[in-house]
């Protein structure tokens, strides 16, 4: 499964595509956002992307858990969201 990291500085509209097009060939991807901004831009690109799916008959299906990863050598703990396809 891809997955695809936002940050609070991320364009939504870049993540929706990179999101859209991933989501048309494996029907599931993984977006992991570290912080509250990166959270948000995260769910904007979902938003985004269910307009760009949505008129084809696609819908979205978010699943939010927590990760803990390493981010240089330091312990964080990231949102994960699971969006998979109905």
């Amino acid at each position: 499964m891809e997955i695809l990291k936002v940050s609070s500085s991320s364009n939504p509209s870049k993540v929706a595509g990179a999101l859209a097009n991933v989501i048309r060939e494996s029907k599931e991807v993984e977006l992991q956002a570290v912080g509250a901004g990166a959270l948000n831009q995260a769910i904007k690109a979902v938003i985004i992307c269910r307009g760009f799916i949505a008129p084809s008959g696609v819908n979205l299906v978010v699943i939010p858990s927590f990760n803990d990863i390493e981010i240089q050598g330091e312990q964080k703990t990231a949102i994960k969201l699971l969006i998979e396809t109905k």
